[in-house]
């Protein structure tokens, strides 16, 4: 891999923010700390506001958001509030359009979609559709849009396949053709940034759910990433800069911030989710039901024609944190609609010692074993998914999970030798 060909462009890309906005970096949380040790959590977005959006006086701004991108609410008053609506009613900021990935800007479309090219109705602001766009047509329209800085502030889900992160990467090369800055706005990894985990992308295998060379659970936040994407891949660096929370620690999941979960996408409802997200998507490259259209997408998973045999062999295996029980479900929508499926949910009981992705091989294989119906895609989106032909074709050859685990080890270890010189918190 050629990962760290630009590696020293880290430190020059990202001195607009230091000199701009020195208060919002990590080494600041200390002023955020309370009495006795006990930290509150502030998110890149609160710490903009908090300085009177400085960073970006004097500019027409544009916002790529979604519904995740919302206030705190509670003991701050004001209730849980969109970001969008609080800086449009702020002189401070002039914010002048407002850019939706998929999903939408307000979060009404399903996976796959988007909410196309509209004014939104409670700002007026003009809101561009981004999805599936990239290069020099999202350059074009973020010059139509007249804006002078792009901002960039979305919930993460920890994992290469969730796309919003190709959402950044794609922003961050269309400003930097247009000429613009990017400011990027963190927020937490719900899952931890404790480690990457599973399989790096082989770049043959670049798709909207894998550009670049990452491994499948990447254990940065989005700001963390967009160091590491104008540091190693992106071909022209854009002008960025980063505002980082305080009081977020690489081992903190979600439920330890004090912030409100708002679902970054119709199939993400909670934070328990986005634990099991990088493994069990898996499931979206083959013929099984990932979940979608029950209360527990990416929990439950199965198929019609399968009994009480996989949660049997899933049990076997001896994962660690994590129990499987025989379930049986009906989806209102996607694969098996209206159907029956039986399977397995998943049930999480130590996160600490939980490895999403290992999980997630372990039933794929047992999968596998137990249904004779098993098949990948036809399409073999499961190499999409996983970034190679490696792990469909080690289980088809009958690898048990240490062995295909094992198979990506080198170039996990060579991807976080990388991933280190780009980690913001401790």
């Amino acid at each position: 891999m050629n990962l760290s060909r630009r590696g020293l462009l880290a430190a020059t890309t990202a001195s607009a923010a230091a000199g701009a906005m020195a208060a919002a970096t990590p080494a600041a949380a200390a002023a955020d700390r309370g009495h006795g040790g006990g930290r509150r959590l502030r998110t890149g977005y609160e710490r903009l506001a908090a300085d009177g959006y400085r960073l970006l006086a004097g500019r027409r701004v544009g916002i790529v958001t979604n519904p995740t991108g919302v206030t705190r609410g509670g003991p701050t008053g004001g209730g849980v509030q969109h970001i969008v609506d609080e800086m449009h009613a702020d002189e401070r900021i002039d914010l002048t359009a407002v850019f939706g990935p998929e999903h939408g800007f307000r979060g009404t479309a399903q996976a796959g979609g988007s909410e196309g090219r509209y004014d939104d109705p409670a700002t007026g602001l003009p809101v561009y559709d981004t999805y599936q766009v990239s290069g020099q047509p999202l350059a074009d329209i973020f010059t139509e849009s007249g804006v002078e800085t792009v901002v960039f502030d979305i919930q993460d889900a920890g994992a290469r396949f969730y796309t919003y992160i190709w959402t950044l990467y794609d922003c961050m090369e269309a400003a930097a053709l247009a000429g613009l800055p990017f400011v990027v706005l963190d927020r937490p990894n719900p899952v931890t940034g404790r480690a990457a985990l599973g399989p790096v992308l082989h770049k043959e295998f670049a798709t909207f759910v894998g550009r670049e060379p990452i491994s499948q659970a990447h254990g940065l936040t989005v700001a963390e990433l967009a160091r590491l994407f104008n540091g190693e891949f992106l071909k022209k660096p854009v002008e960025l800069e980063t505002v980082w929370m305080s009081g977020w620690r690489r081992d903190d999941f979600f439920d330890a911030s004090g912030l409100p979960w708002v679902p970054p996408s119709p199939n993400m409802p909670t934070p328990e989710t986005a634990v099991v997200y990088s493994g069990t998507c898996l499931f979206e490259g083959t013929n099984l039901s990932e979940g979608r259209g029950t209360t527990r997408p990416f929990e439950l998973l199965g198929a019609e024609g399968i009994d009480r045999k996989w949660a049997e062999l899933a049990n076997r295996v001896e994962l660690d944190g994590v129990d499987f029980r025989e379930a049986y479900f009906e989806p209102t929508f996607s694969k098996f609609e209206g159907k029956t499926a039986g399977g397995v949910q998943i049930h999480v009981y130590d996160r600490e010692a939980f490895d999403p992705v290992r999980t997630g091989i372990a039933l794929l294989i047992t999968a596998k074993q137990a249904w004779s119906g098993f098949a990948w895609r036809e399409d073999n989106w499961i190499d999409k998914l996983t970034g190679s032909t490696r792990v469909r074709t080690m289980i088809d050859a009958g690898a048990d999970t240490d062995e295909v685990v094992g198979g990506w080890q080198d170039e996990l270890a060579d991807f976080r030798a990388v991933r280190r010189r780009y980690l913001e918190y401790r």
